[in-house]
């Protein structure tokens, strides 16, 4: 599995998990649907490729403020409990971060 995919995976089950705890719902919120879309469309098509790194250490910011401001939200909550949920998706994650 490539950076792209693994990435999509990982932020897809964070904002399902965000959304199961804030807003009650059991698949995903019309709000976090958008989101989860738009962040799967963004991946789709960086710019860097498979070659990329973490989008917050990214110079380029593909994100509109909008969505911008809801995956920062996503990420804040969930970052900390991703160990709890998917260990090896967590680590995985911190050592991309650190290329």
């Amino acid at each position: 599995m490539n950076r792209i995919e693994r990435e999509k995976r990982i932020v897809k089950q964070m904002i399902v998990h965000y959304c199961r705890k804030h807003h009650g719902a059991d698949g995903l919120c019309v709000q976090c649907r958008e989101l989860s879309d738009y962040a799967m469309r963004r991946l789709d098509l960086c710019p860097k490729g498979i070659s990329k790194s973490s989008c917050r250490k990214c110079e380029i910011h593909c994100y509109s403020p909008r969505f911008r401001e809801g995956i920062r939200t996503v990420m804040r909550y969930m970052g900390p409990r991703m160990l709890l949920i998917s260990p090896i998706a967590a680590i995985l994650h911190l050592l991309d971060e650190m290329k």
